[in-house]
């Protein structure tokens, strides 16, 4: 389990040495996860993706020199039911065969305390890139030093709405916005 980081207690707890650059950290596939929600009819359907890449910088005294850079695997992406796994893949929606790649790059992050922040950048799905925000929370491994930010958890939440990228297949059947839920687990490397 994991212990949600106080950003004040985080930044004290840290010595000036380790703060002194961006840390960079790689991808744990096997404990992450990009989960995802939208409305079908009175239902709602849930699915997963697989990361493809993950490019993780932070730095702890300067959030803002932190930078995040992620793919995830759209012909990997599974859905609640078969019939929607190849809905959403097929052309009228994330069209898998000629955009296998969704990318999102971060143009800023900023605390807004007890280990939160917002993450914005550029959601690139379809071939089609716009601005996007996530709301983020990091976590460290239960049991560990205050000062050992080595493994973290990265948590990520946000929305995007699927016509503005072109995905308007089943319009009348789907909604709109899908729901992102991301969850990195996240080493020094």
């Amino acid at each position: 389990m994991k212990i949600l980081l106080a950003a004040a207690l985080a930044l004290a707890a840290l010595s000036s040495a380790a703060l002194a650059a961006p840390r960079t950290y790689v991808l744990e596939p096997a404990r992450s996860e990009v989960t995802f929600a939208w409305d079908f009819g009175a239902d709602e359907i849930k699915g997963r993706m697989p990361v493809a890449t993950a490019n993780l910088s932070i730095d702890f005294d300067n959030l803002a020199a932190s930078q995040v850079d992620v793919a995830v695997d759209v012909s990997g992406a599974e859905a609640g039911f078969p019939f929607a796994t190849q809905a959403m893949q097929g052309p009228k929606v994330l069209d898998a065969g000629n955009f296998p790649l969704i990318s999102f790059i971060s143009t800023g992050v900023r605390g807004t305390g007890d280990g939160k922040a917002d993450i914005t950048g550029n959601i690139t799905v379809r071939g089609v890139t716009r601005p996007m925000s996530f709301a983020a929370e990091i976590y460290r491994q239960r049991g560990s030093a205050e000062n050992d930010m080595s493994h973290l958890v990265i948590v990520l939440t946000g929305a995007l709405n699927r016509s503005e990228f072109g995905a308007t297949g089943w319009s009348d059947l789907a909604g709109d916005q899908v729901r992102l839920h991301i969850t990195a687990a996240i080493a020094e490397g």
